[in-house]
């Protein structure tokens, strides 16, 4: 199965990821062997001693969890095909692909994935960083577990003796940082230009009633030549390129647009970037937007993350104030993986939770993350929030989100993300 639900529940999982271990790896791999080509990429944290020395075990631990979130997210947003996450140990995760992609674009993706390992954790009393190093590979014909694990291993060794190389292929091919993305930051505002840039929906329902409430707004590049770039590489190329208002402002514009065509009652959400609040003038520039589109504001919802308010939280807080003065409903997206800090759920003008899909992963097998989904739900009950499950993957979980009174799901037990057109086709069957 393709996306987070190949993470089989029957496996063994890693207490603090929630991620298959080195045995489910190698069952995996032996069978992909089997079946189609793999690609491999093994990740390791640099720098996770020093933070346990400078911080403690338990901030260690955050940042790891903080890791395989966004590992999760990065490959959720980017394959199509089967993939397969595992926690190997410490710091070191792999990530297995049997999607047909081509060697340029595996290295593109090794690349935005190490932009995201790479950006900034908001921690108690200091925000950390993580350097990512990534070994890569294209898996040959046949090629068995123990021989894959092998070459990778064999490449991060040579990479942690290279200062200031963070990716390197098996082959012994370095990867100059930038190095696949460079013409791609140059021709990204043309791509949004020639509406490369497509707008994808992915639905939401009603835990009560099962109707269709709304659907996230999500974003990828069909490029000419790369084929399908997800979310987690399109946005790593704009943050580098500097192009991420330009790349937010397009899909927010393009999403109104195109949801303004919806029936009546049907909400859409809309992702917003840490450099949509960086702006001062974002609030401004956003209720423009709202109303050029004609999209009712009280159907809009902006999820915005806890990454995203590493910055000013007073300039933050204004421009969110002022869209939810017109209607628009918030969410703060990603509750509960890594750190949380509960400051934001005091200062934000909040409407809804949205849970990170690994808060729903594990609430059919394990008592502990039972009790912490119920332990969410109760302090957004008390908050006068509703709570949003995202990654619902099996009916099992969607009739616990159900019965432990989230209001919503979100997940591809109901819906995959899909195009503008069969989205409205979807909602008027």
């Amino acid at each position: 199965m393709s996306g987070p639900a190949s993470l089989s529940s029957a496996q063994p999982r890693d207490a603090l990821t929630g991620l298959p271990g080195l045995d489910a790896a190698r069952r995996k791999l032996d069978a992909w062997a089997r079946e189609a080509p793999a690609h491999g990429l093994l990740l390791s944290l640099s720098r996770l001693s020093a933070i346990n020395l400078a911080y403690g075990n338990a901030a260690g631990d955050a940042v790891i969890a903080e890791a395989a979130a966004r590992l999760l997210h990065f490959a959720a947003a980017e394959f199509d095909a089967p993939w397969f996450a595992a926690r190997l140990g410490g710091g070191t995760f792999l990530l297995l692909s049997s999607d047909q992609l081509s060697r340029e674009r595996w290295e593109l993706l090794g690349e935005g994935l190490a932009e995201a390992i790479a950006r900034p954790i908001p921690g108690g009393s200091a925000t950390l960083r993580l350097s990512p190093r990534i070994a890569l590979l294209r898996a040959m014909p046949g090629e068995g577990a123990e021989s894959l694990l092998d070459r990778l291993g064999q490449t991060m060794a040579v990479l942690e003796k290279r200062s200031g190389r963070r990716l390197l292929w098996a082959d012994g091919a370095l990867v100059r940082p930038g190095q696949s993305a460079a013409v791609l930051e140059a021709d990204l505002l043309g791509a949004i230009d020639r509406d490369e840039i497509e707008i994808l929906f992915q639905p939401q329902f009603s835990l009560r009633d099962g109707a269709i409430t709304g659907a996230e707004a999500l974003a990828r590049w069909n490029h000419p030549r790369l084929g399908r770039i997800g979310a987690g590489a399109l946005f790593a190329i704009a943050e580098r390129a500097d192009h991420m208002v330009p790349l937010s402002q397009h899909i927010a514009s393009r999403a109104l647009a195109l949801g303004a065509a919806w029936p009546g009652g049907l909400r859409l959400s809309l992702n917003v970037t840490s450099a949509d609040l960086a702006a001062a003038s974002y609030g401004e520039a956003m209720a423009m937007r709202i109303a050029e589109s004609a999209f009712p504001p009280e159907r809009l919802t902006l999820e915005v993350t806890e990454q995203a308010l590493i910055g000013d939280i007073g300039q933050a807080r204004r421009s969110l104030q002022k869209l939810a003065g017109l209607g628009v409903r918030m969410a703060l997206d990603d509750f509960g993986a890594g750190f949380c800090n509960f400051r934001y759920l005091k200062l934000l003008p909040l409407h809804y939770l949205k849970l990170d899909r690994s808060m729903v992963d594990g609430i059919a097998t394990d008592a502990r993350d039972l009790a912490v989904l119920r332990g969410i739900v109760a302090m957004a009950r008390a908050l006068d929030l509703e709570v949003i499950a995202e990654g619902v993957e099996d009916p099992q979980q969607q009739a616990i989100v159900a019965r432990e009174g989230c209001a919503i799901m979100q997940g591809f037990l109901r819906a995959r993300p899909m195009s503008a057109a069969a989205f409205l086709r979807f909602v008027t069957a």
